[in-house]
């Protein structure tokens, strides 16, 4: 008979899910990885969720229709109204007719700080 762990795994059950904020290099700025869900029955943030290589997401609903880039608008304004940045903070770099979205963030160090404390506190799914 052998003691010891148990099978290993790529991320144990208790491990904290990663966030879906990467700093830049510069300090200025981060990278933010969005699953968005268009035609939804209200704009939401829902939460933070991983892939199954444990990447992490942010969950984001809104309702307009994936049409001439009306989901990506809603997904800025709902951003930018949540957390009380302009929309201009928010340039959108991959993704642009898929769910999965990476969102360049512009913004001083200190108010990154405050975005990924507000991050780490969303229900996990």
């Amino acid at each position: 008979m052998v003691d010891g762990p148990g099978p290993a795994t790529s991320r144990p059950a208790t491990a904290p899910l990663p966030l879906p904020l990467h700093r830049d290099g510069n300090g200025n700025g981060a990278r933010l990885a969005v699953r968005l869900t268009p035609r939804a029955a209200r704009d939401r943030i829902e939460g933070l969720a991983a892939d199954a290589d444990g990447r992490a997401w942010l969950r984001v609903s809104v309702t307009a229709a994936p049409e001439g880039g009306k989901a990506n608008a809603a997904l800025v304004a709902l951003l930018s109204r949540s957390w009380g940045l302009p929309k201009g903070a928010f340039a959108l770099v991959v993704g642009a007719t898929d769910r999965r979205k990476s969102l360049r963030v512009t913004a001083p160090p200190e108010t990154l700080d405050t975005l990924a404390e507000r991050l780490a506190a969303l229900p996990r799914r």
